[in-house]
């Protein structure tokens, strides 16, 4: 039986209020940074960070391979490397990729190029609706949305936890609590702007491997189905994309971008 992902249901490209937010407004962003002046966060400690963040939930969550000697945690490893593997330097990217065997519908990617898919999420996907749903995911690193997301939460913790004290350093963050900061790290929200900028990655990503983009639009169309099936509840599956744009608005806009490029 699948277990549930660990100290982190319901995080990463869909966390939820209770935890880090990410879109900020110019002022906190700017009195975060007033509080840890002395702090500064370079794009290495980023992707330190980040490297550090998804060992841990490596190590804390079932972990799919192909070497593996259960038969179907085998299969969604061995299905995730023949749909992904040709494409792990797409755009210059470095990308490594794993399936974590558990119930919730997700998928997420980080600074680093660690692409985590879910395989309750490869259950109810096709092979062009997942491809065009880690394509939406790795436009969030290659636009960098995951790097600003990280670095603001790296800001918040500091302010936090040393009060503009010139004391502290990242790694003295993710030492002091590794797996609360894995959750946080990993559990960005983003403007709807960007949400929209990776749904038009992820849209060219399909057109330049031979997909149809029509695979984008179909697996957002099956988000907006769970959504509707689990209302309010919006339990396990029904997380996926919570808080994201609306799923429907995003099926008919990539729709309409289909239509558009048609007449081309």
């Amino acid at each position: 039986m699948k277990k549930l992902l660990l100290s982190v249901v319901a995080m990463l490209a869909i966390s939820t209020a209770a935890q880090a937010q990410f879109n900020l407004g110019k002022g906190k962003i700017d009195a975060i940074k007033g509080a840890v002046s002395a702090f500064t966060v370079s794009d290495a400690e980023i992707k330190q960070s980040a490297a550090e963040s998804v060992k841990w939930m490596d190590e804390h969550n079932p972990v799919c391979s192909v070497k593996d000697k259960d038969k179907k945690k085998k299969a969604y490893a061995e299905r995730l490397e023949r749909l992904f593997g040709p494409y792990k330097n797409y755009d210059g990217l470095d990308l490594n990729y794993k399936v974590y065997y558990v119930t919730d519908v997700n998928a997420f990617a980080c600074p680093d190029g660690s692409v985590r898919v879910f395989s309750s999420l490869m259950d109810i996907m096709s092979d062009d609706e997942l491809l065009g749903i880690i394509g939406h995911e790795i436009g969030h690193v290659k636009l960098e949305h995951s790097k600003k997301a990280y670095k603001q939460t790296l800001l918040t913790e500091a302010a936090a936890k040393y009060a503009g004290s010139s004391q502290g350093t990242v790694g003295d963050l993710m030492k002091s609590d590794l797996g609360g900061m894995a959750t946080k790290l990993t559990g960005a929200q983003f403007s709807q702007s960007q949400e929209s900028d990776s749904d038009d990655y992820s849209y060219k990503f399909l057109k330049s491997i031979g997909k149809n983009p029509q695979a984008l639009a179909d697996g957002f169309q099956k988000f907006a189905d769970m959504e509707k099936e689990y209302g309010a509840d919006k339990s396990m599956g029904a997380k996926m994309f919570s808080s994201h744009p609306d799923s429907e608005k995003r099926v008919k806009r990539i729709e309409a971008k289909i239509k558009k490029d048609s007449k081309k």
